[in-house]
């Protein structure tokens, strides 16, 4: 039983960090841009969703704010810090993007202190036991449950519908996609808005798990989610998801059997660099 119940704790945190690594998958496939400031959008949703709960008293309101601002966030970002620089070599837009990110860090410190802030009533907190051998806490159930969701969307969005693929059009082929009149600008601002929906979206859902929202809360995701779209393949988004539960289950045995040896986050790493030795191209993808 110890075994399901790593299995499924790892799902848990494999479900946040998809949430997180899809925005920077849809951003590099679009514009090869390693979005490193991704993770100014991921605690500024979660400072947003607590901020919200706590005036009115529940996520109801506090999601879909959140997501709405982190989304119009990453707007911002694309149209103020990458657009003007599309045409400079790749090592521009990310040192451009490891300042925002780092400039933001600082922000909140300002803003919102040092200290950080916590839900005055938190949400989710029951605890659910499930088949008599697994117990969960509500949020978590409501991770994995949101996670898939969103996700299913997503995929159905991407596949089945003009927009979506007028995306893929434009990953695939830029010039092309002009030519039968996709708007490359319209897709670049959908993009950014849905991969930072769903950063601020994961925001929201780990200071609920941890009652916490701080300033330096998105440093170690967003390096893992850096991991993520490695491991998945650079651009690939079935690759991400799988490597993100991957990753996950990966880091709840690993604290069990090696948290003598390595912390939580070094696991992760130490996975990462395992597979680049043997397989550079990413675990889900070809040479």
């Amino acid at each position: 039983m110890l075994i399901l119940e790593l299995i499924a704790q790892g799902l848990v945190q494999g479900s946040i960090y998809a949430l997180i690594a899809l925005g920077l998958t849809l951003v590099y496939g679009l514009l090869r841009i390693l979005h490193v400031a991704h993770a100014a959008v991921f605690t500024m949703g979660a400072y947003i969703g607590c901020i919200l709960a706590n005036e009115f008293g529940g996520l109801i309101i506090a999601i879909p704010g959140a997501m709405i601002v982190s989304g119009l966030a990453g707007m911002a970002i694309f149209r103020l810090c990458y657009q003007p620089i599309l045409t400079q070599p790749p090592f521009v837009p990310l040192i451009a993007s490891i300042g925002l990110y780092i400039a933001s860090e600082e922000i909140f410190r300002i803003v919102f202190g040092a200290s950080g802030l916590t839900y005055l009533a938190p949400p989710l907190q029951g605890q659910v036991d499930l088949f008599g051998t697994f117990r969960f806490k509500l949020a978590e159930i409501a991770v994995m449950v949101g996670a898939a969701g969103i996700i299913a969307i997503l995929g159905y969005l991407q596949t089945r519908t003009r927009m979506g693929i007028s995306c893929q059009a434009t990953v695939s082929d830029p010039e092309m996609a002009e030519s039968f009149g996709i708007s490359l600008q319209k897709v670049r601002y959908l993009i950014f808005f849905v991969g930072s929906s769903l950063a601020g979206l994961a925001g929201v859902m780990v200071s609920v798990l941890n009652n916490l929202v701080e300033p330096t809360m998105g440093s170690v995701p967003s390096y893992k989610s850096l991991a993520i779209i490695v491991l998945g393949g650079l651009g690939s988004v079935r690759g991400t998801l799988l490597a993100s539960l991957v990753l996950g289950v990966i880091e709840s045995f690993g604290t069990i059997y090696l948290g003598k040896i390595l912390d939580r986050n070094a696991i992760a790493f130490a996975f990462l660099i395992l597979v680049l030795m043997f397989r550079p191209q990413g675990l889900f993808t070809r040479k």
